[in-house]
């Protein structure tokens, strides 16, 4: 059940920066995450693609 008592500033202030921070956190480590998974698609891109459409004959020769 809900608390129902009207609770001091100081605490309802607190609470509100807690979940700030926990918000906060929680955002960084979707990007992390987000950014882990693109890393992964581009790996797995890059290993299943045809090479030479990578790398063409004499690429190094600028």
């Amino acid at each position: 059940m809900a608390e129902t008592r009207i609770k001091p500033h100081f605490e309802q202030e607190a609470e509100k920066a807690r979940r700030e921070e926990q918000r906060r956190q929680y955002r960084r480590n979707q990007v992390f995450g987000l950014m882990i998974l693109a890393g992964v698609i581009c790996l797995w891109w890059l290993f299943h693609t045809n090479p030479k459409w990578i790398f063409p004959p004499g690429w190094w020769r600028w």
